[in-house]
Protein backbone atom coordinates (compact mmCIF):
# COMPACT_ATOMS: atom_id res chain seq x y z
CA UNK A 1 0.00 0.00 0.00
CA UNK A 2 2.64 2.53 0.92
CA UNK A 3 4.73 1.59 -2.22
CA UNK A 4 1.51 2.44 -4.46
CA UNK A 5 0.75 5.55 -2.40
CA UNK A 6 4.72 6.53 -2.78
CA UNK A 7 4.27 5.55 -6.96
CA UNK A 8 0.89 8.11 -6.78
CA UNK A 9 2.71 10.66 -5.37
CA UNK A 10 6.19 10.57 -7.02
CA UNK A 11 3.86 10.52 -10.79
CA UNK A 12 2.32 13.73 -9.50
CA UNK A 13 5.31 15.53 -8.62
CA UNK A 14 6.71 14.49 -11.74
CA UNK A 15 3.55 16.01 -13.45
CA UNK A 16 3.69 19.44 -11.48
CA UNK A 17 7.35 19.80 -12.56
CA UNK A 18 6.91 19.27 -16.14
CA UNK A 19 3.31 21.73 -15.87
CA UNK A 20 5.68 24.27 -14.37
CA UNK A 21 8.13 23.79 -16.42
CA UNK A 22 6.11 24.08 -19.53
CA UNK A 23 4.45 27.19 -17.83
CA UNK A 24 7.70 28.70 -16.97
CA UNK A 25 8.89 28.17 -20.45
CA UNK A 26 5.94 29.87 -22.31
CA UNK A 27 5.36 33.15 -20.25
CA UNK A 28 9.18 33.09 -19.83
CA UNK A 29 9.94 33.48 -23.68
CA UNK A 30 6.55 35.70 -24.56
CA UNK A 31 8.21 38.00 -21.37
CA UNK A 32 11.31 38.25 -22.40
CA UNK A 33 10.26 39.62 -25.65
CA UNK A 34 7.61 41.47 -24.71
CA UNK A 35 8.49 42.35 -21.46
CA UNK A 36 6.39 41.23 -17.92
CA UNK A 37 4.50 44.42 -17.44
CA UNK A 38 3.63 44.68 -21.52
CA UNK A 39 2.87 41.20 -21.56
CA UNK A 40 0.57 40.79 -18.32
CA UNK A 41 -1.13 44.39 -19.88
CA UNK A 42 -1.61 42.46 -23.30
CA UNK A 43 -3.07 39.50 -21.60
CA UNK A 44 -5.59 41.60 -20.12
CA UNK A 45 -6.59 44.07 -22.65
CA UNK A 46 -6.43 41.86 -25.38
CA UNK A 47 -8.89 39.52 -22.95
CA UNK A 48 -10.99 42.82 -22.06
CA UNK A 49 -11.10 43.79 -25.84
CA UNK A 50 -12.59 40.45 -27.04
CA UNK A 51 -15.12 40.26 -24.22
CA UNK A 52 -16.90 43.83 -25.91
CA UNK A 53 -16.21 43.34 -29.36
CA UNK A 54 -16.31 39.35 -30.09
CA UNK A 55 -18.27 37.53 -26.82
CA UNK A 56 -21.47 39.88 -26.80
CA UNK A 57 -21.76 39.73 -30.61
CA UNK A 58 -21.56 36.05 -30.36
CA UNK A 59 -23.80 35.99 -27.38
CA UNK A 60 -26.41 37.72 -29.80
CA UNK A 61 -25.70 35.16 -32.62
CA UNK A 62 -26.30 32.38 -29.98
CA UNK A 63 -29.57 34.26 -28.91
CA UNK A 64 -30.60 34.82 -32.54
CA UNK A 65 -30.14 31.21 -33.73
CA UNK A 66 -31.36 29.59 -30.63
CA UNK A 67 -34.70 31.34 -31.15
CA UNK A 68 -34.53 30.55 -34.63
CA UNK A 69 -33.59 26.95 -34.07
CA UNK A 70 -36.58 26.05 -31.43
CA UNK A 71 -38.88 27.73 -33.81
CA UNK A 72 -38.15 25.32 -36.64
CA UNK A 73 -38.40 22.73 -34.08
CA UNK A 74 -41.74 23.79 -32.26
CA UNK A 75 -43.42 24.45 -36.19
CA UNK A 76 -42.55 20.78 -37.49
CA UNK A 77 -39.29 22.38 -40.13
CA UNK A 78 -37.10 20.08 -38.84
CA UNK A 79 -39.18 17.22 -39.08
CA UNK A 80 -39.76 18.38 -42.77
CA UNK A 81 -36.43 18.57 -43.37
CA UNK A 82 -35.33 15.20 -41.71
CA UNK A 83 -37.72 13.52 -43.97
CA UNK A 84 -36.47 15.46 -46.85
CA UNK A 85 -32.82 13.77 -45.96
CA UNK A 86 -33.45 10.54 -44.43
CA UNK A 87 -33.36 8.73 -48.41
CA UNK A 88 -29.90 10.59 -48.43
CA UNK A 89 -28.53 8.89 -45.37
CA UNK A 90 -28.04 5.54 -45.65
CA UNK A 91 -26.50 5.96 -49.38
CA UNK A 92 -23.95 8.85 -48.63
CA UNK A 93 -23.04 8.13 -44.62
CA UNK A 94 -24.23 4.46 -44.19
CA UNK A 95 -26.52 5.55 -41.32
CA UNK A 96 -30.25 4.85 -40.64
CA UNK A 97 -32.66 7.94 -42.43
CA UNK A 98 -32.98 9.09 -38.45
CA UNK A 99 -29.46 10.14 -38.29
CA UNK A 100 -30.49 13.32 -40.67
CA UNK A 101 -32.75 14.45 -37.37
CA UNK A 102 -29.42 14.29 -35.09
CA UNK A 103 -27.47 16.42 -38.15
CA UNK A 104 -30.16 18.73 -38.08
CA UNK A 105 -30.45 19.36 -34.05
CA UNK A 106 -26.43 19.66 -34.00
CA UNK A 107 -26.09 22.22 -36.93
CA UNK A 108 -29.07 24.13 -34.49
CA UNK A 109 -27.75 23.79 -31.06
CA UNK A 110 -23.98 22.16 -30.24
CA UNK A 111 -22.26 18.77 -30.67
CA UNK A 112 -23.63 16.71 -27.67
CA UNK A 113 -27.25 16.73 -28.92
CA UNK A 114 -26.52 13.83 -30.90
CA UNK A 115 -25.18 12.13 -27.59
CA UNK A 116 -29.15 13.06 -26.00
CA UNK A 117 -30.19 11.95 -28.57
CA UNK A 118 -28.67 8.83 -29.05
CA UNK A 119 -29.83 7.46 -25.48
CA UNK A 120 -33.56 7.68 -27.19
CA UNK A 121 -33.99 3.98 -27.42
CA UNK A 122 -36.36 5.13 -29.99
CA UNK A 123 -33.57 6.38 -31.67
CA UNK A 124 -30.64 4.05 -31.35
CA UNK A 125 -32.67 0.85 -32.13
CA UNK A 126 -32.41 1.96 -35.71
CA UNK A 127 -28.59 1.80 -35.85
CA UNK A 128 -26.08 -0.97 -35.61
CA UNK A 129 -23.61 -0.82 -33.16
CA UNK A 130 -20.44 0.80 -34.87
CA UNK A 131 -22.84 3.26 -36.60
CA UNK A 132 -24.02 4.51 -33.65
CA UNK A 133 -20.53 5.16 -32.08
CA UNK A 134 -20.09 7.18 -35.54
CA UNK A 135 -22.63 9.49 -34.41
CA UNK A 136 -20.03 11.13 -32.55
CA UNK A 137 -18.00 11.98 -35.67
CA UNK A 138 -21.33 12.74 -37.78
CA UNK A 139 -22.77 15.29 -35.21
CA UNK A 140 -20.02 16.82 -34.23
CA UNK A 141 -19.26 17.80 -38.34
CA UNK A 142 -22.14 20.33 -37.65
CA UNK A 143 -22.15 21.36 -34.39
CA UNK A 144 -23.29 24.91 -33.81
CA UNK A 145 -23.41 25.43 -37.46
CA UNK A 146 -26.11 27.82 -37.34
CA UNK A 147 -24.13 29.88 -34.75
CA UNK A 148 -20.84 29.60 -37.44
CA UNK A 149 -23.49 30.31 -40.60
CA UNK A 150 -24.82 33.27 -39.16
CA UNK A 151 -21.71 34.87 -37.42
CA UNK A 152 -20.20 34.52 -41.00
CA UNK A 153 -22.71 36.47 -42.38
CA UNK A 154 -23.05 39.11 -40.01
CA UNK A 155 -19.33 40.20 -40.86
CA UNK A 156 -20.64 39.97 -44.71
CA UNK A 157 -19.04 37.07 -46.05
CA UNK A 158 -22.46 35.38 -47.77
CA UNK A 159 -20.99 33.66 -50.83
CA UNK A 160 -17.50 32.43 -48.48
CA UNK A 161 -20.02 30.99 -45.40
CA UNK A 162 -22.49 29.15 -47.77
CA UNK A 163 -19.01 27.62 -49.82
CA UNK A 164 -17.76 26.57 -46.12
CA UNK A 165 -20.86 24.77 -45.32
CA UNK A 166 -21.04 22.97 -48.29
CA UNK A 167 -16.81 21.82 -47.44
CA UNK A 168 -18.04 20.71 -44.10
CA UNK A 169 -20.53 18.54 -45.44
CA UNK A 170 -18.03 16.82 -47.40
CA UNK A 171 -15.81 16.82 -44.53
CA UNK A 172 -18.71 15.01 -42.71
CA UNK A 173 -18.91 12.20 -45.12
CA UNK A 174 -15.40 11.72 -45.14
CA UNK A 175 -14.92 11.45 -41.13
CA UNK A 176 -18.35 9.70 -40.86
CA UNK A 177 -17.03 6.95 -43.14
CA UNK A 178 -13.93 6.78 -41.93
CA UNK A 179 -14.89 6.10 -38.44
CA UNK A 180 -17.02 3.32 -39.68
CA UNK A 181 -14.19 2.08 -41.61
CA UNK A 182 -11.68 1.91 -38.33
CA UNK A 183 -14.35 0.55 -36.09
CA UNK A 184 -15.13 -2.11 -38.16
CA UNK A 185 -11.49 -3.32 -38.80
CA UNK A 186 -10.67 -2.80 -34.85
CA UNK A 187 -13.89 -4.27 -33.42
CA UNK A 188 -15.46 -6.21 -36.52
CA UNK A 189 -18.23 -7.72 -33.61
CA UNK A 190 -19.83 -3.82 -32.55
CA UNK A 191 -21.23 -5.13 -36.58
CA UNK A 192 -24.51 -6.02 -34.53
CA UNK A 193 -27.54 -4.62 -34.10
CA UNK A 194 -29.15 -2.33 -31.50
CA UNK A 195 -31.11 -3.83 -28.64
CA UNK A 196 -34.58 -3.19 -30.28
CA UNK A 197 -37.34 -1.41 -28.28
CA UNK A 198 -40.06 -1.29 -30.34
CA UNK A 199 -42.20 1.73 -32.07
CA UNK A 200 -41.21 3.47 -35.00
CA UNK A 201 -39.55 6.54 -36.27
CA UNK A 202 -42.72 8.64 -35.66
CA UNK A 203 -41.95 8.55 -31.92
CA UNK A 204 -39.09 10.54 -32.25
CA UNK A 205 -41.16 13.45 -32.03
CA UNK A 206 -41.50 17.22 -30.65
CA UNK A 207 -44.79 17.07 -28.92
CA UNK A 208 -46.37 20.89 -28.69
CA UNK A 209 -49.25 22.02 -26.76
CA UNK A 210 -51.58 25.35 -26.71
CA UNK A 211 -52.29 27.59 -29.38
CA UNK A 212 -49.66 29.12 -31.88
CA UNK A 213 -49.18 32.37 -30.15
CA UNK A 214 -48.40 30.51 -27.11
CA UNK A 215 -46.19 28.52 -29.13
CA UNK A 216 -44.54 31.31 -31.29
CA UNK A 217 -43.67 33.14 -27.56
CA UNK A 218 -42.79 29.94 -25.73
CA UNK A 219 -40.09 28.93 -28.79
CA UNK A 220 -38.61 32.26 -28.87
CA UNK A 221 -38.06 32.72 -25.44
CA UNK A 222 -36.65 29.26 -24.34
CA UNK A 223 -34.37 29.09 -27.34
CA UNK A 224 -33.31 32.68 -26.42
CA UNK A 225 -32.65 31.32 -23.14
CA UNK A 226 -30.55 28.10 -24.83
CA UNK A 227 -28.37 30.76 -26.69
CA UNK A 228 -27.59 32.77 -24.06
CA UNK A 229 -26.15 29.58 -22.21
CA UNK A 230 -24.36 28.80 -25.26
CA UNK A 231 -23.27 32.33 -25.63
CA UNK A 232 -21.79 32.11 -21.74
CA UNK A 233 -20.42 28.46 -22.28
CA UNK A 234 -18.18 30.29 -25.12
CA UNK A 235 -16.83 33.05 -22.89
CA UNK A 236 -13.65 30.96 -21.39
CA UNK A 237 -12.54 29.58 -24.71
CA UNK A 238 -13.04 32.89 -26.45
CA UNK A 239 -11.16 34.76 -23.77
CA UNK A 240 -8.35 32.45 -22.79
CA UNK A 241 -7.74 30.57 -26.26
CA UNK A 242 -8.21 33.26 -28.57
CA UNK A 243 -5.85 35.78 -26.22
CA UNK A 244 -3.47 32.81 -25.57
CA UNK A 245 -3.37 32.15 -29.67
CA UNK A 246 -3.42 35.98 -30.61
CA UNK A 247 -0.37 36.49 -28.30
CA UNK A 248 1.33 33.48 -30.50
CA UNK A 249 -0.25 35.21 -34.21
CA UNK A 250 0.48 39.20 -33.86
CA UNK A 251 3.89 41.14 -33.11
CA UNK A 252 3.99 44.92 -31.88
CA UNK A 253 1.54 47.12 -32.40
CA UNK A 254 2.97 49.61 -33.84
CA UNK A 255 6.98 49.43 -35.37
CA UNK A 256 9.18 47.21 -33.02
CA UNK A 257 8.32 48.55 -29.79
CA UNK A 258 5.66 46.79 -27.36
CA UNK A 259 3.54 48.90 -25.33
CA UNK A 260 0.92 46.58 -23.51
CA UNK A 261 -1.98 47.24 -25.87
CA UNK A 262 -4.68 44.51 -26.92
CA UNK A 263 -3.79 42.09 -29.74
CA UNK A 264 0.08 42.14 -29.36
CA UNK A 265 2.39 39.28 -29.15
CA UNK A 266 5.59 37.25 -30.36
CA UNK A 267 4.62 36.26 -33.95
CA UNK A 268 5.53 32.26 -33.70
CA UNK A 269 2.81 30.68 -35.60
CA UNK A 270 3.36 32.72 -38.46
CA UNK A 271 6.77 31.92 -38.30
CA UNK A 272 6.44 28.59 -38.54
CA UNK A 273 3.97 28.64 -41.03
CA UNK A 274 6.01 30.80 -43.24
CA UNK A 275 8.08 27.95 -43.45
CA UNK A 276 6.05 25.55 -45.27
CA UNK A 277 3.42 28.45 -46.60
CA UNK A 278 3.03 26.95 -50.56
CA UNK A 279 1.30 23.94 -48.35
CA UNK A 280 -1.08 26.31 -47.05
CA UNK A 281 -1.34 28.09 -50.22
CA UNK A 282 -1.88 24.85 -52.32
CA UNK A 283 -4.03 23.35 -49.72
CA UNK A 284 -6.34 25.98 -48.38
CA UNK A 285 -5.70 29.28 -50.58
CA UNK A 286 -4.06 31.18 -47.26
CA UNK A 287 -1.89 34.14 -48.55
CA UNK A 288 -0.87 34.63 -44.98
CA UNK A 289 0.33 32.64 -42.28
CA UNK A 290 -1.20 34.48 -39.44
CA UNK A 291 -4.49 32.23 -40.71
CA UNK A 292 -3.40 29.19 -39.42
CA UNK A 293 -4.27 30.03 -36.13
CA UNK A 294 -7.70 29.52 -36.92
CA UNK A 295 -7.56 25.72 -38.23
CA UNK A 296 -5.82 25.48 -34.35
CA UNK A 297 -7.91 27.42 -32.51
CA UNK A 298 -10.91 25.28 -33.79
CA UNK A 299 -9.51 21.98 -32.80
CA UNK A 300 -10.08 23.21 -29.13
CA UNK A 301 -13.25 25.64 -29.52
CA UNK A 302 -14.98 27.09 -32.70
CA UNK A 303 -16.23 30.01 -30.55
CA UNK A 304 -12.98 31.13 -29.71
CA UNK A 305 -12.08 30.69 -33.39
CA UNK A 306 -14.73 32.79 -34.42
CA UNK A 307 -13.02 35.18 -31.87
CA UNK A 308 -9.59 35.72 -34.53
CA UNK A 309 -11.80 36.91 -37.37
CA UNK A 310 -12.13 40.50 -36.49
CA UNK A 311 -8.57 40.87 -35.52
CA UNK A 312 -8.02 38.97 -39.12
CA UNK A 313 -10.47 41.71 -40.74
CA UNK A 314 -8.57 44.51 -39.27
CA UNK A 315 -5.29 43.57 -40.74
CA UNK A 316 -6.99 42.91 -44.12
CA UNK A 317 -5.90 39.73 -44.54
CA UNK A 318 -9.12 38.07 -45.29
CA UNK A 319 -11.55 37.29 -47.61
CA UNK A 320 -14.18 35.01 -49.41
CA UNK A 321 -11.71 32.34 -50.10
CA UNK A 322 -10.36 32.64 -46.56
CA UNK A 323 -14.01 32.89 -44.50
CA UNK A 324 -15.13 29.08 -46.96
CA UNK A 325 -12.32 27.69 -45.51
CA UNK A 326 -12.60 28.75 -42.00
CA UNK A 327 -16.51 27.87 -42.14
CA UNK A 328 -15.39 24.63 -43.27
CA UNK A 329 -13.00 23.73 -40.53
CA UNK A 330 -14.72 25.41 -38.05
CA UNK A 331 -17.77 23.94 -38.44
CA UNK A 332 -16.70 20.24 -38.79
CA UNK A 333 -14.28 20.30 -36.17
CA UNK A 334 -16.31 22.72 -33.60
CA UNK A 335 -13.82 22.06 -30.76
CA UNK A 336 -13.95 18.48 -31.36
CA UNK A 337 -11.25 17.93 -29.06
CA UNK A 338 -12.95 19.28 -26.28
CA UNK A 339 -15.95 17.41 -26.42
CA UNK A 340 -14.96 13.58 -28.16
CA UNK A 341 -13.55 11.97 -25.39
CA UNK A 342 -17.25 12.47 -23.13
CA UNK A 343 -19.40 11.70 -25.96
CA UNK A 344 -17.29 8.48 -26.65
CA UNK A 345 -17.49 7.79 -23.07
CA UNK A 346 -21.20 8.15 -22.73
CA UNK A 347 -21.75 6.20 -25.19
CA UNK A 348 -19.39 3.06 -23.43
CA UNK A 349 -17.07 3.15 -26.38
CA UNK A 350 -13.86 4.95 -24.63
CA UNK A 351 -11.79 2.62 -26.67
CA UNK A 352 -12.57 4.18 -29.73
CA UNK A 353 -11.58 7.53 -29.16
CA UNK A 354 -8.36 7.53 -30.75
CA UNK A 355 -9.80 6.34 -33.84
CA UNK A 356 -12.60 9.25 -33.74
CA UNK A 357 -10.34 11.84 -33.46
CA UNK A 358 -7.99 10.34 -36.12
CA UNK A 359 -10.70 10.36 -38.68
CA UNK A 360 -12.15 13.96 -37.70
CA UNK A 361 -8.68 15.09 -38.07
CA UNK A 362 -8.83 13.97 -41.41
CA UNK A 363 -12.73 15.43 -42.16
CA UNK A 364 -11.42 18.87 -40.97
CA UNK A 365 -8.66 18.53 -43.46
CA UNK A 366 -11.16 17.74 -46.07
CA UNK A 367 -13.72 20.18 -45.23
CA UNK A 368 -10.85 22.96 -45.67
CA UNK A 369 -9.39 21.08 -48.80
CA UNK A 370 -12.56 20.94 -50.60
CA UNK A 371 -14.05 24.62 -49.38
CA UNK A 372 -10.81 26.24 -50.97
CA UNK A 373 -11.24 24.47 -54.26
CA UNK A 374 -15.02 24.20 -54.45
CA UNK A 375 -14.58 28.36 -53.87
CA UNK A 376 -11.71 28.34 -57.18
CA UNK A 377 -13.97 26.30 -59.00
CA UNK A 378 -16.88 28.84 -58.66
CA UNK A 379 -14.74 31.72 -59.24
CA UNK A 380 -13.38 30.46 -62.46
CA UNK A 381 -17.22 29.87 -63.75
CA UNK A 382 -18.68 33.14 -62.60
Amino acid sequence: MKIRQWQFLSKRRLEAGIFLLIFALFFGFLGTRMGAANMLNTIMQTSYHLLLETVFFLMAVCVVSGALGKLLVEFGVVRLIEYVLRPLMKPIYNLPGVAALGGILTFLSDNPAIITLSKDKHFSHYFKKYQLASLTNFGTAFGMGLVVIFYMLGLGFLKGALVGLLGAIIGSIVSTRLMQKFTLKAYPELDAEEEPEGGDEQKISFKSQGNVFLRFLDAILDGGKEGVAIGLAIIPGVLIISTVVMMMTFGPATGAEYSGVAYEGVPVLPYLASKIDFVFDWLFGFKNPELVAFPITSLGAVGAALGLLPKFIAEGIINNNAIAVCTAIGMCWSGFLSTHTAMLDSLGHRELIPKAIGAHTIGGLVAGISAHWIYVLLAFIF
